[in-house]
């Protein structure tokens, strides 16, 4: 019971009086607003055109003349730290959240598990009365909890959120999306071909879980979170909203910098006399080489070309989202919801620098170290955008939208911290249009949203005593533009990379984020002063040298505070297995073997065996009819993975080596009707020189090697989530264009697939498969 009974209770119900008051759910002060939380990703202060960018986004434009613009919130660099703030109220790392969930480990700063004692917003919410929804991307679930078979309390709907859908980890393709519907992978509800983009299918949901709720609950109030693919990678859009920005990048990312800095100082986003910072501003030797931008003018025509349609196509992706989102805004205005609804529109980080620096057809590239190709990324140019490519620009658009800047998304310069935000609540806030220049966090928001919902964070939730909140409520600001900041100080650090803000005044490392430098000890500390130089163009550390010392040793003391350690920088391009053997896997099996079955969800590929950048063997137990159709097994999508498959007689191993041409194939005539153990073998011979790994793949059936070929495999992941393992067909995006989406296995039966990654050669292959049917 929440309340004490005060009925009465005697034998007879005749002499009984009910009081349903001690059980019916508390209710939201009366007239407490709906709260709407619209969360991008990877977009820097430059790009958007309220804040004078080029990128034209109408609705977020509408929330603006409605409400505030800030010209100095800040975020943590990163997407998975950034929403641990957004969902607790607490820094990253108290949330167990340094880096993203993909690339958690065992440490408590690390592990992506977020402590009882920093409860979610959204649990305090629903229990003061509130319905909360959550929409789009999670990226707050533990790597080691993404599997059916795992616990859901660190699901979306054990963090306090009575509904959601969308996608669990960092990014997903936008036309074959890995979806989840509250607790349970669930298939998109139709192809591209039929007009399907993330974005609006998510605005759908979005829509519909409001009507759901309002409809039978009309005065009670609604928690949204809607977190849209956009505008991390892949960089997918429909090709009406990419072409209508043609031509419109072509003048170049230095370029747009001039341009649109002092358009930016006319908004008032920046005082009169902000200078730009170099492109390239960070010393030799402190940051990663898949870093740098390649100055404008040494392109060729091509490259200029090629850069400048991507930067279109991350604009129409944009654009198309913020006009699917305006749905969400039309829906409440016509239903009279829009005046009393707190809404914030911002994003998690700066531009992203992940497409290094001559962009990328496919950006599973960046995460296994390998570069990319320019010839091969013109080959895709009119294709940009579409489901072929899975894009993301070069370096150079990360450091123009994020103008005026030093560093982008991953940096703790302003380049990947201070971000576009914009809150309206036309019922509460007097003021219209204006900008806001007080320094705020994005741990400030979940103070901001409780304090004007009248809701106080508990001392204790389910039992559990609670980590103070952090940050500061922002409403003093809504309506007195010049009321002085109530922040004081905010630590910084993302993946080695350090900065503290105090009364004005900041210091940041010269440290880059997978720079693999170590010694931290000896980084230097950049000074600026931010109330003077909002740009962080200007190092005065040579000058105030004691305000350096003072400000390091303030970090230290916040980073003991906060939970900071073990700082890690490891170099995606030289200690990819470092950071590997640093990352959650699936603990390995006495034997190596696991098992999987067909007619079952698919398994994320953290939860399965490892087959990057060891030897590796797979069995099949089948039984074949005459016209034996469709994968047997698949891992991954056309962008890296690898399937076997039967089709039009011919049984096939496809490995699609990070989507570069040609599919590599092995390939024999399919076994006879009846009872087979088919399968494959990869031995792993060497390295080469961006650590993937080659040797010779023998296709077996039943006992005997029928074909075999040298490949090459990826040492990284197929893709950085999603796409996981299927048994009998390949979820969305296929692996292999050979079977395309025609993937179901027909004509037979699929009685399990056991992967093998022990050491062992692949001997007896009927053996191998006794001895694994004997365990289940």
């Amino acid at each position: 019971m929440t309340r004490p009974f005060k009925g009465t209770i005697n034998l007879d119900i005749r002499d009984s009086k009910p009081d349903w008051s001690a059980f019916l759910a508390d209710k939201a002060p009366k007239d407490a607003p709906n709260v709407l939380v619209i969360l991008y990703d990877d977009t820097g202060m430059a790009a958007w055109s309220p804040y004078g960018g080029r990128i034209n986004m109408p609705t977020l434009q509408r929330v603006a003349d409605n409400g505030l613009m800030y010209s100095q919130w800040h975020t943590t660099a990163l997407c998975s730290p950034t929403r641990s703030c957004m969902l607790t109220g607490r820094n990253h790392h108290q949330n167990g959240f340094a880096s993203i969930s993909e690339n958690a480990s065992g440490f408590p700063a690390y592990n992506s598990h977020v402590p009882l004692e920093c409860a979610p917003m959204a649990k305090v919410l629903r229990d003061a009365g509130w319905s909360t929804f959550w929409i789009g991307k999670c990226h707050t679930t533990p790597i080691d909890e993404f599997t059916m078979g795992a616990s859901k309390k660190n699901w979306p709907l054990g963090q306090g959120y009575d509904r959601f859908y969308g996608f669990m980890g960092g990014e997903t393709n936008n036309w074959f999306p890995d979806l989840i519907e509250d607790n349970h992978f669930v298939d998109q509800p139709y192809g591209p071909q039929d007009g399907y983009h993330l974005s609006k299918d998510l605005t759908d949901k979005a829509i519909n879980f409001i009507r759901d709720a309002k409809q039978s609950e009309p005065d009670k109030p609604w928690y949204l979170w809607f977190n849209p693919g956009a505008n991390h990678a892949p960089h997918h859009a429909p090709k009406e909203y990419i072409d209508k920005y043609k031509g419109k990048f072509d003048d170049g990312y230095e370029a747009y910098r001039e341009w649109v800095l002092p358009r930016m100082i006319e908004k008032g986003i920046f005082p009169e006399g902000t200078e730009l910072t170099p492109i390239n501003p960070m010393p030799e030797g402190r940051y990663t080489e898949a870093d740098a931008v390649l100055p404008w003018d040494s392109l060729s025509a091509d490259e200029k070309r090629l850069f400048s349609r991507m930067a279109e196509v991350y604009a129409g992706f944009s654009e198309y989202t913020d006009m699917e989102t305006g749905r969400i805004i039309d829906f409440l205005e016509e239903s009279g919801q829009l005046d009393n609804t707190l809404i914030f529109y911002c994003a998690d980080n700066g531009a992203s620098g992940e497409g290094s620096p001559n962009g990328s057809v496919n950006e599973g590239k960046f995460f296994n170290g390998f570069p990319d190709d320019i010839k091969e990324n013109l080959a895709m140019l009119d294709k940009l955008g579409s489901p072929d490519t899975y894009g993301h620009y070069p370096t150079g658009w990360a450091m123009a939208f994020s103008t005026p800047f030093r560093m982008f998304k991953r940096y703790t310069y302003n380049g990947g911290v201070c971000d576009p935000l914009v809150i309206s609540w036309p019922k509460a806030i007097k003021a219209r249009g204006e900008v806001r220049d007080q320094y705020h966090h994005v741990t400030d928001i979940v103070p901001t949203i409780l304090d004007c919902c009248e809701v106080k964070m508990p001392k204790t939730v389910d039992g559990v005593e609670q980590t103070p909140l952090v940050g500061t409520s922002m409403r003093y600001t809504f309506d007195d533009a010049k009321a002085p900041t109530t922040r004081v100080t905010q630590y910084y650090e993302i993946l080695g990379s350090r900065g503290i803000w105090h009364k004005g005044w900041k210091a940041v490392t010269d440290h880059g984020p997978f720079s693999g430098v170590g010694n931290f000890d000896k980084d230097h500390w950049s000074l600026f002063h931010t109330d003077e130089d909002r740009a962080e163009a200007h190092d005065l550390a040579d000058k105030f040298p004691e305000k350096v010392k003072e400000l390091a040793a303030m970090w230290l003391e916040e980073a003991k505070r906060y939970n900071v350690f073990p700082l890690i920088d490891y170099s995606i391009e030289k200690d990819i297995q470092k950071i590997m053997e640093l990352e959650y896997h699936l603990p390995v099996t006495s034997g190596g073997k696991y098992t999987y079955y067909p007619g079952t969800l698919p398994v994320p590929e953290r939860s399965i065996a490892n087959t990057h950048g060891v030897s590796f063997k797979v069995m099949a137990e089948v039984d074949l009819a005459k016209d034996a159709n469709g994968v047997i097994f698949a891992n991954g999508s056309r962008f890296g993975g690898h399937a076997l498959y039967i089709k039009d007689g011919k049984i096939t191993y496809c490995y699609n080596f990070l989507g570069i041409p040609p599919e590599q194939r092995v390939t024999a005539n399919a076994p006879s009707p009846g009872k087979h153990i088919v399968g494959v073998e990869f031995t792993k011979q060497r390295m080469g020189q961006y650590n993937e790994s080659h040797g010779p793949l023998q296709l077996y059936v039943d006992d005997k090697v029928v074909a075999e070929g040298e490949i090459r495999t990826m040492t990284g992941h197929f893709s950085l989530c999603g796409e996981g393992l299927c048994v009998g067909y390949d979820s969305a995006d296929p692996v292999s264009s050979e079977y395309g989406l025609q993937s179901h296995f027909t004509g037979g039966t699929i009685t399990k697939v056991v992967f093998d990654v022990a050491d062992d050669a692949y001997v007896d292959v009927e053996r191998h498969m006794q001895a694994a049917l004997a365990r289940d």
